[in-house]
């Protein structure tokens, strides 16, 4: 039957698998947190990296990373 093709794909998508608008909108402001915070961390000069503990290959290493590497998985 012709018109039914369209109903059953609405029935194969799960909506409530599918993410809350509040979920993805606190996703992508983690991702501009990561994002803000790893320029800010590249741009300290090697002073305040050794009072930190960093050293500035360390630092590269987490400035290349990408915004959705997210070490705390938030």
């Amino acid at each position: 039957m012709k018109g039914q093709k369209g109903y059953a794909l609405a029935q194969a998508i799960h909506f409530e698998r599918l993410p809350s608008l509040g979920s993805v909108w606190r996703m992508l402001r983690r991702w501009r947190q990561l994002a803000r915070e790893r320029a800010q961390l590249a741009q300290l000069n090697d002073a305040a990296l050794k009072d930190l503990g960093l050293s500035r290959a360390d630092v590269l290493q987490e400035a290349e990373r990408p915004f959705w590497d997210d070490p705390l998985k938030k």
